[in-house]
């Protein structure tokens, strides 16, 4: 007696079961399942994931795969894994920016804990996930971008428009690119406000499933103009483990709070210290606070990042360790950390 032919209905009854762990829903329900073919016992069809630097890539394939193998019949499976990463839906009437699909601001709440290198390895490694991404570095009195990621071009334009630069396949504006080598920047509120919104409504930063923010240090008139113009997706907060640190960081969590704006989550950097000869960890700054931090405000731990001199190396060479190291276990930090800050702006959306 012949077996009856396998139907998209089983396929898709098979596949309800499997349940996306960040987003806690099935993956037909979340829309991610496309073009289910049937011939015989063969079955193909196109996995479409909500970030290319999901966390949980391979297990959602694996469980995807070994549910629809379990179907009668089912002699042979074939799935395309893909990535559209959702463009945030923002509440407010803020207006968003053409072609940029998420808008993610990096703050501290004092300097010197490494806002900027966090911001810029974070940047690189969703890129080298697959990501579509743009850094805008919002640290007007101090842009050192562009000296991390090792370009120091002038963007081309008119009055209209201005043309990024493309640096590492991303597309990057920061006032470095404009100002004269040790011109101190000295501007009022409004200036300052001013070219903020050029950056960011001027600036032709086309598609982009990120727009990573490097705002300044503290709680001034750059944050914002940036958390009162556009629809965030969210805000992340860096800090050191010290108590005068965590201190700030919390009141950047606050801020976040007291305008509306989803916090990301808290990173640690400057977690631990090992010794390149003897191997021997030490918490030069205390250790452990970014994720107690985030315990008491209900907020995410992104992860920590230890100090080490190949980042500080990379950094002052221009060459981001996420691209010219990834084999490095301080790049698979940041790898790691973007994956879960992916994860977190992707459970955002579905709310």
């Amino acid at each position: 007696m012949a077996s009856k032919p396998i139907t998209e209905e089983q396929v898709l009854d098979s596949l309800r079961t499997v349940l996306d762990p960040d987003l806690r829903k099935d993956i037909v329900s979340l829309g991610m399942i496309h073009d289910i073919r049937i011939c015989e016992g063969a079955v193909a069809f196109r996995f479409v994931l909500t970030t290319p630097a999901c966390p949980v890539r391979e297990q959602l394939e694996t469980m995807a795969r070994q549910a629809v193998e379990r179907i009668p019949g089912v002699t042979q499976v074939s799935l395309k894994m893909e990535a559209v990463v959702p463009k945030h839906k923002s509440p407010t009437e803020k207006k968003a920016i053409e072609g940029v699909s998420n808008i993610v601001a990096i703050t501290s709440g004092k300097g010197g804990v490494g806002k900027t290198t966090v911001a810029v390895n974070l940047a690189c490694a969703l890129r080298a996930k697959g990501a579509r991404v743009g850094l805008l570095d919002c640290d007007i009195y101090g842009p050192n971008v562009p000296i991390m990621l090792g370009v120091n071009r002038q963007p081309t334009g008119d009055n209209r428009r201005i043309e990024p630069i493309e640096a590492h396949g991303m597309k990057v504006m920061s006032m470095g690119f404009l100002a004269q080598d040790d011109t101190p920047l000295i501007w009022r509120g409004p200036m300052l406000h001013g070219v903020i919104q050029q950056f960011l409504y001027q600036v032709a930063w086309g598609e982009l499933d990120y727009l990573v923010v490097d705002l300044p240090p503290g709680t001034g008139d750059a944050q914002l103009t940036i958390m009162q113009s556009v629809p965030l997706s969210g805000g992340v907060v860096v800090t050191t483990p010290q108590d005068v640190a965590l201190a700030d960081a919390r009141r950047g969590v606050m801020m976040f709070r007291q305008v509306k704006v989803e916090v990301l989550g808290i990173i640690e950097n400057m977690s631990y210290f090992i010794c390149p000869h003897c191997h021997e960890r030490t918490d030069i700054f205390s250790h452990g606070g970014g994720e107690r931090t985030s315990e008491r405000y209900d907020v995410p731990f992104l992860g920590s990042i230890p100090l080490v001199t190949e980042l500080r190396i990379a950094g002052d060479a221009g060459k981001p360790v996420v691209f010219a190291d990834p084999s490095n276990p301080i790049a698979q930090a940041f790898f790691d950390i973007s994956e879960r800050l992916a994860a977190r702006i992707s459970t955002v959306n579905l709310v």
